[in-house]
């Protein structure tokens, strides 16, 4: 197929997940045989951050403004297979004219953040992103996440069809590997600065860090407010590459997950460290959603807590059980969750759509 993508993101990872997610997907589905072409807009701070150079089968295009390349939206349109349109695509109302204006033979939109969209909506405010006319002209909306936010889509964005397609990661980039000593840690976290998981991150880290003043704790993200205060135990090093990202976990005994607010009370949304750490080989503990058992068993692939007391437990574990949750964690990520199966699982929802369309003209 030839897919063609309109998106935030896929050149840099600096602020967002949508990068590594869709690097591992693409390098998925041109291992597949497929062809892509990725629409980003080029901002400064993606263009000062550029942590990717393409593969081949990939094709991106940069662009400061639409009308720029509004010639080659419609030449790279015309005779595609499939054309997504992601949220927080900064251009995604010229996009929807472009897509459906064209003769794709399918038409997604996947919103990898429907907990930030229901969450605007539910505080009156409509996602730039999203067409003032809503999904409903699409023959799926792919979401981030599953349960009752695919019901949400349907109602609040009109969405006909919704299917999930989750987070993901790619074995050969997150793999284990030898950890530096500048991020050495008894407790790492990885994640950009939000306001809204602040206080949970406090209670979860900062807070064991201030009193296990004997372990060493290592925080990495972009966008931390320069006033911050670090505890002497807490060593803070800003943003890191993807490729560092296995080094850093590495590094660590054990890694944070801590969920955005929205994320958390929609549920059934992984973040992607979660997958990334596993499949280094690093446990993971995390902050309680629902739906988390879906990805990994609690208590033998992750590791749940709700205070302070239960993280600093958990630090004080023997390497042997340690050891046993990191490699049955890497098993089951390896099996359910690689960027491989997600290409595989998008495949079949194109072709479940093209199924319907047949049996539609057909009459059936």
């Amino acid at each position: 197929m030839k897919i063609v993508i309109f998106g935030l993101s896929v050149s840099s990872s600096w602020g967002n997940g949508h990068a590594t997610l869709w690097r591992g997907i693409i390098k998925a589905l041109i291992k597949r045989g497929h062809r892509v072409m990725f629409f980003e807009k080029d901002v400064p701070y993606y263009a000062c951050n550029r942590d990717f150079g393409g593969v081949d089968g990939l094709e991106i295009v940069l662009y400061s403004r639409w009308n720029e390349v509004r010639s080659k939206v419609f030449s790279s349109l015309s005779g595609s297979d499939v054309a997504i349109i992601t949220s927080y695509c900064p251009d995604s109302c010229a996009a929807y004219e472009a897509v459906f204006d064209s003769n794709t033979r399918t038409r997604l939109f996947y919103d990898m953040d429907t907990p930030v969209t229901l969450g605007m909506m539910s505080r009156g405010k409509w996602p730039d992103y999203i067409m003032p006319q809503g999904l409903a002209d699409f023959d799926m909306v792919l979401s981030y996440t599953a349960g009752s936010s695919l019901v949400q889509l349907q109602q609040a964005l009109g969405a006909a069809r919704v299917s999930t397609l989750f987070g993901c990661v790619d074995p050969e980039v997150h793999c284990p590997t030898v950890g530096t000593k500048n991020s050495a840690a008894d407790l790492s976290y990885l994640g950009t600065y939000a306001s809204d998981r602040q206080v949970v991150l406090n209670r979860l880290f900062f807070d064991v860090s201030l009193r296990m003043s004997l372990k060493k704790f290592c925080i990495a993200g972009a966008l931390y407010p320069t006033q911050t205060h670090w505890g002497e135990n807490v060593s803070f090093l800003g943003h890191i590459d993807v490729k560092d990202h296995p080094s850093f976990y590495c590094s660590s005994r054990f890694t944070l997950n801590v969920t955005r607010a929205d994320m958390a009370s929609c549920g059934y949304c992984p973040s992607a460290r979660i997958f990334e750490a596993a499949s280094c080989g690093v446990p993971v503990i995390s902050d309680k959603w629902q739906g988390i058992d879906l990805f990994l068993t609690p208590g033998t692939e992750i590791l749940l807590v709700s205070d302070t007391d239960e993280v600093g437990q958990i630090l004080e574990m023997d390497e042997a059980q340690r050891s046993r949750i990191a490699k049955k964690a890497r098993e089951r990520v390896l099996c359910e969750h690689t960027a491989s199966k997600r290409a595989e699982q998008l495949e079949g929802i194109i072709e479940g759509v093209c199924q319907k369309r047949r049996a539609s003209q057909c009459g059936g």
